[in-house]
């Protein structure tokens, strides 16, 4: 009878786990990440963010409408001449925090004439715990950032030349953003985000992708990027790795894992993507 038991507790633990494992295999990507956020392992690689206020004489909160919805917010920083370049920023899980604003005038400030939009995807919600980081993460839509994207295009204008850039949560959201862009669309950068895995989508992905992965992450790991390349190569679309041999969230200065020095480098591959594509 105990032998009976414990064949039937293995028997429904194994069918658990392929219930999980099919599930995850048909859920869209921006989904998928998202169901990290029930991951006690993930929340504990993301301690709670450094507090840090961003100063700028530059750059302001805006507003704009978006299609069927209530209006967007992003934080912008406007060219001093007039042009037709954006970079779209997007942002960490824990929301348009003044961290993504600092690095977004860092990009304004070396890419030089060129106009840069960071997007509010939680419509004003802001994390400075990890728990509320998690929650805010997991209740996101995709058609509601589709939206925001949208209207920030409209923003922007149909003559605008689209960059995107985004870090974790905001990695996949940049590649989402270049996919909404459509024909504007001229250059997309990721920090170790999740892939679209969906190839006849990627077909219509009109730029190339710079992805910056680190080979320590566990969560954006080898498998999830050998995918994403062989998806890229099935859909004829050019894309670009550069790897560090660091963990996810090298990048952030609010982060322990953080390397100054790769994240120096990444920064300067970024620079020379985007400048070679919206010249």
């Amino acid at each position: 009878m105990r032998q009976f038991v414990f064949l039937f507790g293995l028997l429904v633990l194994t069918l658990q786990l392929s219930a999980q494992d099919v599930a995850l295999c048909h859920t869209p990507a921006t989904e998928k990440f998202a169901l990290f956020a029930s991951n006690k392992q993930f929340l504990k690689d993301h301690p709670n963010p450094v507090r840090y206020v961003h100063q700028s004489d530059v750059g302001k909160m805006i507003s704009f409408a978006t299609p069927n919805g209530p209006d967007a917010r992003g934080y912008l920083l406007m060219a001093k001449n007039k042009t037709n370049n954006w970079i779209f920023v997007f942002q960490e899980w824990w929301g348009l925090n003044d961290h993504i604003k600092r690095e977004a005038e860092k990009l304004y400030n070396e890419l030089g004439n060129v106009n840069v939009l960071a997007l509010d995807m939680y419509d004003g919600k802001l994390a400075d715990k990890r728990e509320d980081a998690a929650r805010y993460m997991s209740e996101f839509k995709q058609d509601r950032g589709n939206a925001i994207v949208q209207g920030a295009l409209n923003y922007a204008g149909k003559n605008a030349r689209i960059g995107t850039v985004g870090w974790c949560f905001g990695g996949g959201q940049a590649l989402q953003a270049a996919l909404t862009a459509g024909k504007q669309a001229v250059a997309c950068v990721m920090y170790y985000g999740m892939p679209e895995e969906n190839v006849e989508r990627l077909k219509t992905l009109n730029c190339d992708v710079l992805n910056i992965w680190p080979t320590q992450d566990q969560w954006i790991n080898k498998n999830v990027m050998d995918k994403f390349e062989a998806n890229m190569k099935a859909a004829g679309k050019k894309l670009t790795i550069k790897a560090y041999e660091a963990d996810h969230a090298f990048a952030n200065p609010s982060n322990p894992k953080h390397n100054p020095e790769f994240t120096a480098d990444a920064f300067r591959h970024t620079v020379q993507f985007f400048k070679a594509r919206m010249k």
